[in-house]
């Protein structure tokens, strides 16, 4: 099943951008056993992690379990002429795990980096098809959804990892629930007090699986929803102008939802800041591609996730060389974040998941080398700004893309966080 959007389409001539549109998200197979984990007391799965305290929310289907593990030292202001780090953001849309071990091995990955990434979880996928008429989507019929729901060993892998997710770190934002991208049913068309009505039911979807589901054998998830959802990216990239709204009455953050930004240091919109994919280089040709695996795919096959599999070594090296040179730019020049866009996928053989490993752990040695770069999630990074001097943000929000800062930034950024 497929979910696409045709705004923001970077690079794809009309035809093409028509077939395959912006952005999928979640795809939903059902082909393989799932697995419970852990004990209500259980530490991160790290060694040497300690256990950690439980108090029950609700039906006991999440949990108050103290502060997040593993995250970064509290942020700063940067000192006056101080180079700002190189944040690098890699996210996940859906968050499902359905058998193939993406969710698994990407947790491997960015423990064996210490790194953290964003996960959108949508909420469907907590959510058992036996008790689909409990969805009610904004336009669409009840229990409809353009993704399909998961099984129920499914449900059980996605709630253990989900688990071992925030344990480990990383962040779990939302990417709402049926992911619809076309009609008069779309994201696109809904009113403020529609998306209200959507996030309440991803949230209840997460806080409210044991009730639910009826299982009693699984831990809780270990955090509070309602303080740990400050963000989101919405399905397709669409509809954001009504989400805001909803999403700062709720107190969020930060929006991951526009597309086609560029390599620019981010600005606030209607209260959150504007997180958005952005356009980079496409290693052969003139134009950009959005930085998201679909929209690579989407300039390689056009219109099908089962291209002739000859095609594909030269592709996995074009997607992994366009993230590689994305972050590039960036870094050697206005240190702008970078951010990248992710599916639990395996198109065209898997290759684009390949291309993530393999830019990743390229990133990842930079760091190592002793380049300051910080593999983050959406909310460390959020965090980090937060703390910054306005004057230091406004020298850098007027940066342009691959600009280098006038004499270096130690004279550039000096005097400014005075």
């Amino acid at each position: 099943m497929r979910d696409v959007s045709r705004r923001g389409m970077i690079g794809l001539g009309a035809g093409a951008a028509a077939a395959m549109g912006l952005a999928a998200c979640g795809t939903a197979q059902k082909d393989a056993v799932g697995h419970a984990g852990g004990s209500p007391t259980a530490g991160s799965g790290r060694p040497g992690t300690p256990k950690r305290t439980v108090r029950p929310i609700g039906d006991g289907s999440t949990a108050y379990t103290g502060k997040q593990p593993h995250q970064p030292a509290e942020p700063v202001p940067l000192e006056p002429g101080e180079t700002p780090p190189q944040f690098v953001v890699f996210s996940w849309d859906g968050a499902g795990e359905v058998g193939t071990g993406l969710f698994e091995r990407f947790l491997r990955l960015a423990r064996e980096n210490e790194a953290h990434m964003t996960f959108f979880l949508s909420g469907l996928y907590l959510l058992p098809e036996s008790k689909k008429r409990l969805y009610d989507p904004p336009n669409n019929p009840r229990g409809a959804s353009d993704i399909g729901y998961l099984n129920d060993d499914h449900v059980r892998s996605t709630l253990k990892l989900v688990r071992q997710a925030w344990l480990d770190g990383h962040e779990i934002g939302t990417h709402f629930n049926g992911h619809f991208c076309a009609g008069s049913g779309s994201v696109a068309n809904w009113t403020p007090r529609q998306w209200r009505s959507e996030i309440a039911q991803a949230k209840s979807f997460v806080t409210e699986w044991r009730t639910n589901t009826g299982w009693t054998d699984l831990p809780a998830l270990p955090f509070d929803y309602e303080k740990e959802l400050i963000g989101a990216r919405t399905p397709c990239l669409l509809g954001q102008d009504n989400l805001l709204p909803a999403a700062r009455e709720l107190g969020w953050r930060y929006d991951a939802s526009s597309p086609g930004g560029v390599q620019r240091w981010p600005q606030k919109k209607q209260g959150l800041w504007d997180l958005p994919l952005q356009a980079i280089p496409f290693p052969g040709h003139r134009f950009e591609v959005l930085s998201m695996d679909y929209n690579i795919l989407a300039n390689q096959s056009v219109a099908t996730t089962r291209a002739p599999s000859y095609n594909y070594p030269g592709w996995r090296t074009q997607a992994t060389n366009s993230y590689i040179s994305g972050f590039k730019r960036a870094y050697e020049t206005n240190r702008a974040p970078f951010f990248v866009g992710n599916h639990f996928e395996d198109w065209n053989g898997g290759i684009y998941m390949d291309a993530v490993e393999k830019a990743f752990k390229y990133i990842a040695n930079e760091k190592s080398k002793g380049a300051d770069v910080r593999l983050v999630s959406f909310r460390q990074f959020v965090d980090w700004l937060d703390v910054q001097r306005p004057e230091v943000l406004a020298k850098l929000q007027s940066m342009d893309v691959a600009e280098q800062p006038v004499g270096g930034w130690k004279s550039y950024l000096r005097g400014q966080a005075a």
